[in-house]
């Protein structure tokens, strides 16, 4: 095995039989390469800035305006009204001749002119995408006529072919809410919560804060809207994730699983690879920002400023606050594997290794018998515990030497590799026969175990401080954990789908399940890291596992697999599946705990510049009244339904308000910061602050582009012939979680996966008694039967009246002769 020493290109050395000169000509290579290929990439970066400062338009269309002025003035037609004269007789005369000195006053007008006209475009799209009246028109219903003259102006205004960040330019900012609409909306959330006196007592606080110093907290806080592109994400940033203290493992970072109905080997090392190469691609895709920005209608561009920490990014570790350090390139992945830590390099010569070549190093690594060094098997131990620790150890003991040198490699890694000696369990080809809801212990509790491992492993291996980990287990199932406090959890999820499909239909496996092709050269080996741990920084490496330890225990972590309908029949009785299943959480948690609870779902803001998220409070007066009413057995299905419909049509309306940026939480999220900067104490916001969020939800979006899988199908007919397509566009369905946020209450993540499959990921603490994560499974079992037979019976109604209406219409009368 390659020792550290191999890192180095040069070493001098004075011993007894004179001077020793040691020259590594192979590194010298990988160093000069590495610099070649990041002065590409910034040349690339400038180009692709100067594109997108541009667009709608283009360089070339600039340049051709130019000519086109140029020829018409030279031809006696002047189309600047002699500005173009009075340029070059007031500036560039004195310093060229007038033929040179009118090409060039051509130049600048023509330049000047397209870039104005650039500059108005832009500026006719902000405005354009500051309208949002076409999320709020009824599927199925014939559109406004606003909708139409609006939708026909931004496809006169909108470019094609967009790049990925080509469209941040002209992303509104997030608007900022009245405090008199915040406030009505809130005490309107709240509602169902509170008994009369509670909510009266809410009332008046609202009232106070809202006479007192509500108005000057929005004054400020309408500054900051005024000079920042989004008044809240740098807030939200700072104080929700890098000023918490407590580990983040689990109580931030989130996981995602593998595809559910490919299992395409079972070598671990050829699926790492194959992986890690899939993932260094999309990367350089986003280098080069060919990945196009999501569109909503297909015209309407989400932001995509979270793209640019995927890679190279770490969180460093402070004793009051984190921080989040982006490295602009990055040569090489982090491998952990049984205890100890690897340096790859991906590269060599500027080429991008392939997976067969590797699959090579990543052999050597599993081969590798060297013990780890004292105190290296548990050190990542130190990003799972709690923070002030690992930033003082930090300080101590990784800030020079050997160990600044090691810390450095996983840290200014592209990202990290585990190489896991476990195997998970998950099914290959049918969930349903795999995975039966009815059999709570076989495939079910491996499922959950698989799960658990992906989420917080053994605490010691997994690096929860890097963007992304990558983790493949020993029989070569994959899942991935993520830092939470740079991107949300949709920009993992495209690179999750994007290597998954790469790894399924363009790299492939041979016969006997390695990466397929044949190696190039012999690639650099990996560097095994040296680490110089004295006992006191091993102490502290032990106590933070044992803070760790003590968290993940008590993690409560259950899949519930719901195959016996789907999104299919949701939208056959004309219901948002969102809002159904988030009706059938109400349903599920008002039975497991016996009241109402503050409800959070996740939506997003990325219809604006740098948004992230908004909540949308699921537990409303409608979906109150309607829970109430199925557990009312005097209330007739008729009127359950009813009230089912007009929760399901508030929940959407509630959707679209927070993604407009109609939000109630961010809002008294920043008017309490401004409070604080101010040292002014509000009763009202200290109560909105502290209130629980008993049952926390986000649904798992899937954003494959199909026109690239289908090109990809065209290219593996083999492929195209054993599997539908249908299954590869939900390529990573499994979908993924997180920890619970109270602590006596639920995470629930979901993903709608196909017309009859549904994955709940639910989490809680084994250590509440108000809390059962399994429990709650089987609520939400009977919550979506007893919908889906209440529905049923509405269409079996429905079914009757029809046929009898059609018996009495054909039907002969009596009084006509047989």
């Amino acid at each position: 095995m390659a020792e550290a020493h191999e890192a180095v290109a040069f070493s001098f050395s004075v011993g007894h039989e004179g001077f020793n000169v040691d020259v590594s000509y192979d590194v010298f290579k990988a160093l000069f390469y590495a610099g070649y290929r990041s002065w590409k990439l910034r040349c690339r970066r400038t180009l692709n800035s100067l594109y997108n400062s541009l667009y709608p338009g283009h360089p070339s269309r600039g340049i051709a305006c130019c000519g086109v002025v140029a020829g018409l003035y030279f031809k006696g037609y002047d189309p600047s009204f002699h500005i173009i004269d009075w340029l070059e007789s007031n500036i560039f005369r004195r310093y060229l001749q007038p033929r040179n000195g009118k090409i060039l006053a051509c130049i600048v007008f023509g330049g000047g002119g397209y870039i104005l006209f650039i500059q108005l475009r832009q500026y006719t799209l902000k405005k354009l995408f500051s309208y949002h009246g076409w999320m709020y028109q009824e599927h199925g219903k014939n559109i406004g006529l606003v909708p139409k003259i609006w939708s026909v102006l931004v496809k006169l205004c909108v470019g094609r072919n967009p790049s990925l960040f080509s469209c941040q330019n002209f992303l509104p900012s997030l608007p900022l809410p009245s405090l008199d609409e915040t406030l009505r909306r809130y005490l309107r959330s709240v509602r169902p919560l509170y008994d009369d006196n509670e909510y009266q007592r809410m009332e008046k606080l609202a009232e106070e804060f809202k006479q007192t110093i509500g108005r000057k907290l929005q004054r400020y806080l309408w500054l900051k809207w005024i000079i920042s592109t989004n008044y809240v994400s740098d807030w939200w940033e700072k104080f929700i994730y890098l000023r918490g203290r407590s580990p983040i493992m689990v109580n931030s970072n989130f996981y995602g699983l593998d595809a559910i109905y490919i299992r395409p080997t079972t070598i671990q090392t050829a699926r790492a690879a194959n992986l890690t190469c899939a993932a260094f691609r999309y990367r350089t895709e986003l280098d080069h920002e060919n990945i196009k920005p999501l569109m909503i209608q297909k015209f309407v561009p989400l932001c995509s400023s979270q793209y640019e920490r995927q890679f190279n990014t770490v969180r460093i570790p402070g004793k009051e606050t984190d921080k989040i350090i982006h490295y602009a390139d990055s040569h090489h992945v982090a491998v952990y594997h049984k205890g100890r830590w690897y340096k790859v390099f991906m590269f060599y010569k500027d080429n991008l290794l392939q997976p067969c070549e590797l699959q090579l190093q990543l052999d050597e690594i599993i081969r590798d018998t060297t013990p780890p060094n004292y105190g290296e098997e548990h050190l990542a131990a130190l990003t799972a515990g709690e923070r002030p620790l690992w930033a003082e150890a930090r300080e101590t003991y990784f800030s020079s030497g050997v160990n600044r040198y090691s810390l450095e490699a996983i840290e200014k890694a592209a990202f990290v590799l585990i190489l896991d000696d476990e195997d998970f369990e998950i099914g290959t080809q049918d969930v349903k026969s795999d995975w039966p809801t009815s059999d709570k212990g076989s495939m079910t509790g491996k499922l959950d175990d698989y799960a658990r491992a992906i989420l917080h492993g053994k605490a010691y291996n997994r690096w929860f401080d890097k963007s992304f980990n990558f983790i493949v287990s020993r029989n070569a199932v994959f899942g991935f954990n993520v830092e939470h406090s740079w991107a949300d959890a949709p920009i993992t999820g495209h690179l999750a789908e994007y290597v998954l499909s790469e790894d399924i239909m363009n790299y492939g496996y041979d016969a006997l399940g390695n990466t397929c092709g044949t190696p190039r050269f012999t690639a650099l080996k990996p560097i095994k890291l040296k680490w110089n741990i004295p006992e006191s920084c091993n102490l502290m490496i032990e106590k933070s596992l044992v803070q760790a330890t003590k968290v993940y225990n008590d993690v409560d972590l259950h899949i519930y697999v719901q195959d016996s309908y789907g999104k299919g029949f949701m939208k056959k009785h004309r219901l948002s599946p969102d809002a159904y299943i988030q009706m059938s959480l109400q349903l599920a948690h008002y039975r497991d705990s016996g009241h109402f609870n503050l409800t959070y779902e996740a939506s997003m803001t990325r219809l604006f510049r740098d948004g992230r998220t908004e909540t949308v409070r699921s537990c409303s007066i409608e979906s109150s009244h309607w829970v109430k009413a199925m557990e009312d057995p005097t209330v007739s299905k008729v009127e359950r339904i009813k009230l089912l419909r007009a929760a399901c049509d508030h929940h959407q309306l509630q959707y679209r308000d927070a993604m407009s940026g109609k939000g109630i939480d961010r809002h008294l999220f920043c008017l309490y910061v401004v409070s604080k900067y101010l040292n002014l104490d509000s009763p009202f916001l200290h109560q909105v602050l502290q209130e629980p969020w008993k049952l926390s939800t986000s649904q798992t979006a899937t954003t494959y582009d199909d026109k690239r899988l289908t090109k990809l199908m065209s290219q593996k007919p083999d492929l195209a012939e054993k599997m539908a397509l249908d299954r590869l566009k939900n390529i990573a369905a499994a979908g993924g979680g997180f920890g619970p946020v109270a602590a006596d209450g639920y995470g629930v993540s979901y993903i709608i996966t196909s017309e009859d499959l549904i994955f709940f990921h639910i989490s809680s603490n084994k250590s509440s008694a108000e809390t059962d994560s399994k429990r709650f499974g089987q609520r939400i079992q009977q919550a979506m039967q007893d919908m889906r037979e209440l529905l049923e019976s509405e269409s079996k109604s429905a079914s009757s009246s029809k046929n009898e209406k059609k018996i009495s219409t054909v039907a002969p009368s009596t009084d006509q002769p047989a």
